[in-house]
């Protein structure tokens, strides 16, 4: 997937609200690429709208988005509902919300599987929902069960398993350990691991999360009020960060291999996306800000091989290094 100038707007009574500005970003087959940043930053705006399924008043108002070539963008509606679910699977955040109460998990899946499969008979398609279930580790038996009748974890596997029914090219979730405690948050990340081991699977992971990045992600890209500020490999942005943003970031995770310190939190609060600042969007917030910060919006440049990052610090001989 390639994802060029992406631009989704809200139209609020408040003003135009820049949820996703100019988003620019690559995905290889194969890959996993971790979509980080604070809540409020345009990252589940960027996964609707991959799936054109912004809600009003959203809006996409430029930038192309291309699936094996293919312009997602300019496709009509019958040829976006064969793209969903078949090509792309998005696995919406808060699973008990996407499953429908009363209606048993398997038949919820066989839905699925039937509308977008021609042609498959109903016993088949129960026998594949048992399947994907065992796969994410949950019993073949409780196919039959209801939604409430699971745990916070079991419905998210139930969830991945329902976006796994008909083998999609690339797998988005968002926030999929959001609101469960961390045992169960480590289960769902050896899960996806083990997922896109076994399955070879493309996967978007968007979570503020940077420690389920670490484990699961090959590539990571650093949002904040709307723009990507730092793009590469996880590896290199977790060992150099060159954006104080995501230097933040890091920080304000605690690690296991350190003696304990109070955690750093990145002072001040998000910009308003309807009127941002002026010049880099994080400069209220950044200790090393200067005046040409305030002026001019930093180019997003390739500061190292493969290794983006929209910076004046970078570019003014004064480089960051985290």
């Amino acid at each position: 997937m390639e994802v060029r100038d992406l631009k989704t707007y809200y139209y609020t009574e408040a003003g135009v609200v820049r949820a996703v500005d100019g988003v620019s970003f690559s995905l290889e087959r194969g890959r996993a690429l971790g979509l980080v940043g604070e809540s409020g930053c345009g990252k589940t705006t960027v996964a609707l709208s991959l799936l054109r399924l912004v809600p009003p008043p959203g809006r996409i108002v430029g930038g192309s988005i291309l699936l094996d070539g293919m312009d997602i963008m300019r496709m009509d509606e019958e040829s976006l509902r064969r793209i969903r679910w078949k090509r792309i699977a998005l696995v919406f955040q808060g699973a008990m919300n996407a499953l429908n109460p009363v209606i048993k998990v398997g038949d919820q899946i066989v839905e699925a599987i039937t509308l977008h499969e021609r042609g498959v008979e109903r016993r088949d398609a129960w026998r594949r929902a048992e399947e994907l279930l065992e796969m994410v580790g949950i019993e073949r038996s409780r196919a039959s069960s209801y939604p409430f009748e699971f745990s916070g974890g079991m419905r998210q596997r139930a969830v991945l398993a329902m976006a796994l029914a008909l083998n999609p090219d690339l797998l988005i979730l968002d926030e999929p350990a959001t609101a469960l405690d961390v045992v169960v948050q480590a289960q769902i990340i050896n899960l996806l691991r083990e997922l896109r081991e076994r399955l070879n699977l493309t996967m978007l992971l968007i979570t503020h999360d940077l420690s389920l990045v670490t484990e699961v992600c090959h590539d990571v890209a650093v949002m904040y009020a709307g723009k990507l500020v730092e793009y590469g490999d996880t590896r290199t942005i977790y060992k150099g960060s060159k954006h104080p943003y995501t230097q933040g970031l890091i920080q304000c995770f605690p690690r296991v291999d350190e003696p304990r310190r109070r955690l750093y939190s990145i002072p001040g609060q998000p910009p308003d996306l309807i009127s941002p600042p002026p010049g880099c969007r994080f400069h209220p917030r950044c200790p090393y800000a200067w005046d040409i910060c305030r002026a001019e919006e930093p180019l997003y440049i390739e500061v190292e091989p493969a290794h983006r990052a929209a910076c004046h610090l970078n570019t003014r001989g004064r480089m960051v290094s985290g």
